[in-house]
């Protein structure tokens, strides 16, 4: 094996000329993916749609992939982040459509842009969810929405790998809406019957909420949580989650698209 020479890269690999940042949707089955799952798809993607993208050095490189704010597995996404480097300039577009052709459908590249300062992380302080709560009436859903609203403090207690951890939820809520499912049948009413309360498929409830990024972040299953502490709101069958975006908070409450205007979408936004 031949040596290094003193302050030289292991394996030089060709310099990083240009930075892109996608936006990316997670729909369907593939929200149960894991993040590592989702990783490993974009570098086997990346190589067969032969993009150039730049690698780390060393004897075992890697594509140069950022991620940023991973939605939770379960949860599916319209605004999920990662920037990667490029040994050569490309057509953002060209990015765009090779790498949706290249992934999995449910795993769809939205947008793309070329990245400019500040970085993505400082272009993300927010994010906003919608989560399908069925089987409770629309009023308990929005009594319970308003009790959290007049809490000036509401912890919840979330397990993780390295203990426990109290999470105030409402400090982080920055706004929380109900509205009716407006198309009648919830969106996933098959699931509901499987779960085996047919009767609890017959009505939905979409929550909406904006929430400020915080350590450790604020998860649907947080304000889920925070719902139950305050008004005891337990759904009899699973909740769906979605990520509709992601961005800087605006003095309207609005967040900023951390692309600006990167256009080029592709598919149905809110599709889970």
């Amino acid at each position: 094996m031949a040596r290094v020479k003193a302050g030289a890269a292991a394996n030089p690999a060709p310099p990083t000329v240009q930075r892109v940042r996608l936006r990316f949707a997670k729909r369907g089955r593939l929200r149960f993916l894991s993040h590592r799952d989702i990783a490993r798809s974009f570098e086997r993607a990346v190589r067969r749609a032969g993009v150039p993208v730049s690698h780390s050095h060393g004897f075992s490189p890697h594509p140069r992939l950022s991620w940023v704010g991973a939605a939770p597995t379960g949860a599916a996404s319209e605004a999920e982040y990662v920037e990667m480097g490029l040994t050569r300039e490309v057509d953002p577009e060209l990015v765009r459509a090779a790498l949706d052709r290249a992934l999995p459908d449910g795993l769809d590249v939205l947008a793309v842009a070329v990245a400019e300062p500040p970085a993505l992380a400082d272009r993300i302080d927010a994010a906003r969810w919608r989560l399908e709560i069925r089987g409770v009436p629309h009023e308990e859903v929005a009594s319970a929405a308003a009790a959290l609203l007049e809490r000036d403090s509401v912890v919840v207690t979330r397990v993780t790998p390295s203990g426990r951890k109290e999470i105030d939820v409402r400090a982080a809520l920055v706004a929380l809406a109900v509205e009716p499912q407006v198309n009648g049948e919830p969106a996933d009413h098959a699931a509901a019957e499987a779960a085996g309360s047919p009767e609890a498929a017959t009505g939905c409830a979409i929550l909406t909420a904006v929430v400020r990024q915080t350590t450790p972040t604020v998860r649907p299953d947080d304000v889920l949580g925070a719902l139950s502490v305050v008004a005891d709101l337990t759904p009899p069958v699973p909740v769906t989650a979605t990520r509709l975006a992601q961005g800087l908070l605006d003095d309207g409450g609005d967040l900023v698209d951390p692309l600006g205007s990167a256009p080029a979408t592709r598919g149905r936004p809110g599709t889970s």
